[in-house]
């Protein structure tokens, strides 16, 4: 019976191999499909084309979340990306190698790839052995086309280009910049990753050098977006870093279009322990010399075990309470709540980047037709 079965299975398969194999002959048989296939990607790339024109501004894993979701709607994004990382992969090539820092600049990157799954497991391939142990690819990427191009932001782009992604990625600045902080106490602390643990004590942030400089193509960005999107991520090291570069902060002032700020899902311990959302606010405001114009914040549910596993981290959900609508009010913001809230395999807490996207798009095309 078996021997029978098998015989027929074979029959079959051949029969069928037989089939395709004439039909594949056949001159519109792949043509059809294929002629199918291009249309529809011209089609969607033509919507995509016609999406608005955000920038972003920001860095870390909020701002490539956020360009994730965006690239489904629109191509026509700059991601600004703060170089001010000091962490990792990306703290021991600026020691060693004396670039700018490029994590931030990667994951912006994949996040704007097609497809970023494929592309971010290798990119985000970490050798384990040797002196490259702890370095992944796409930072060594980065710093070897920088090292052949000679010029980061070059770099940058040349990587944009070679892997065809939907949209721009920018550093904010091409100079080596730190970040510094006075202390309630007077103190001063250098570096984002002292900043990131004393964010409760921090009076003043500024880099250093003061004056550096923006590339012209940030500029041009910002005077030709339609919103400008700052956030979500880390408040102190992702944020407002982009915003004390003078002249970004300038344009972004002059702009008429929205500036739109995303808080964060949640505080972050060490740097905005006990911060409210109009703690928040009033610094991007400070930083800006003007407050936003719309806030952005989450109103979703958070599940219980998820709260109680970044309580213990230090962490507070961050939602608008109604003290924060009256501040937010009186500074003149739009507060917009939405369920934002996304959990990654039962664990981690992110931001649902389509409806994050969805939100902003739909802002945009009421501001469009108001």
């Amino acid at each position: 019976m078996k021997s029978f079965f098998a015989y027929v299975l074979g029959l079959a398969t051949a029969v069928l191999t037989t089939v395709l194999l004439r039909m594949r002959d056949r001159p519109n048989f792949y043509s059809t499909s294929r002629r199918k296939k291009e249309a529809f990607s011209r089609a969607v790339e033509y919507r995509l084309s016609m999406g608005p024109y955000v920038a972003a501004l920001g860095g870390g894993t909020g701002l490539s979340t956020l360009l994730r979701g965006l690239k489904s709607f629109t191509r026509n994004i700059v991601a600004v990306v703060t170089v001010t990382d000091e962490g990792g992969s990306s703290g021991r090539l600026r020691e060693e190698w004396g670039v700018l820092p490029p994590g931030d600049v990667r994951n912006c990157i994949v996040a704007l790839a097609e497809n970023d799954n494929s592309l971010k497991r290798l990119l985000e391939f970490r050798f384990d052995k040797g002196e490259l142990a702890g370095h992944n690819l796409g930072n060594l990427m980065l710093l070897a086309t920088s090292e052949q191009l000679g010029d980061f932001r070059r770099a940058v782009e040349e990587m944009n280009n070679l892997l065809a992604i939907r949209g721009r990625v920018l550093p904010v600045t091409t100079e080596s910049v730190t970040l510094v902080a006075e202390l309630s106490g007077g103190e001063r602390i250098r570096g984002e990753l002292a900043i990131s643990e004393h964010g409760r004590l921090i009076r003043k942030i500024w880099l250093e050098p003061r004056d550096a400089r923006p590339p012209a193509d940030v500029l041009r960005a910002i005077d030709e977006a339609e919103i400008i999107v700052l956030g979500p991520g880390s408040l102190f090291t992702s944020v407002i870093p982009n915003l004390l570069i003078p002249r970004v902060a300038d344009r972004i002032r002059k702009s008429p279009v929205p500036r739109i700020y995303i808080c964060n899902l949640m505080t972050q311990p060490g740097e905005t322990d006990g911060f409210s959302l109009s703690d928040h606010v009033r610094w991007i405001a400070s930083a800006m010399d003007m407050p936003p114009d719309y806030v952005i914040a989450n109103i979703g549910e958070i599940p219980p075990a998820i709260v109680e596993k970044y309580r213990r981290e230090g962490a507070a959900p961050l939602t608008a309470t109604d003290r924060d609508i009256e501040e937010l009010d009186e500074m003149g913001c739009v507060l917009i709540e939405e369920n934002l809230v996304r959990i990654i395999n039962g664990a981690l807490l992110r931001h649902d980047e389509q409806a994050l996207s969805h939100l902003l798009i739909r802002l945009c095309r009421e501001l469009r037709e108001g």
